[in-house]
């Protein structure tokens, strides 16, 4: 088990960046890289404070199977994800209309990538 690509998962999906659990923690953004990147193993304390950060429960850390599940169905790289949330982040600006031509525009990407 990986914490740290753990820890990166569930970061990713609730659309946060280092820098966001950085604000909301107060641990440096290069630190949160070194943890991610298995560089650094992160104490209870200071996992206790990254769970909170995620509003997650910290056991939501070691139960691998389920997250790993999610992201092995998932099929995407870390920069899809990235992307993807970065989508995420500015599409609530947009309008509905825009909003829906931009899922649209995703969509047929997501397709002819698959093929």
């Amino acid at each position: 088990m990986n914490i740290g690509t753990t820890i990166r998962g569930h970061r990713l999906q609730k659309g946060l960046s280092q820098g966001d659990i950085e604000k909301k923690t107060g641990l440096l953004r290069c630190y949160l890289s070194r943890v991610e990147n298995g560089h650094t193993v992160p104490s209870l304390d200071t996992l206790a404070k990254i769970a909170l950060a995620l509003d997650l429960p910290i056991a939501s850390f070691f139960a691998e199977d389920s997250l790993n599940r999610e992201l092995n169905t998932q099929k995407l790289s870390d920069d899809e994800l990235r992307f993807l949330t970065q989508i995420r982040r500015y599409s609530t600006n947009l309008n509905e209309s825009d909003r829906k031509l931009l899922l649209a525009m995703v969509k047929k990407f997501a397709a002819t990538a698959a093929h």
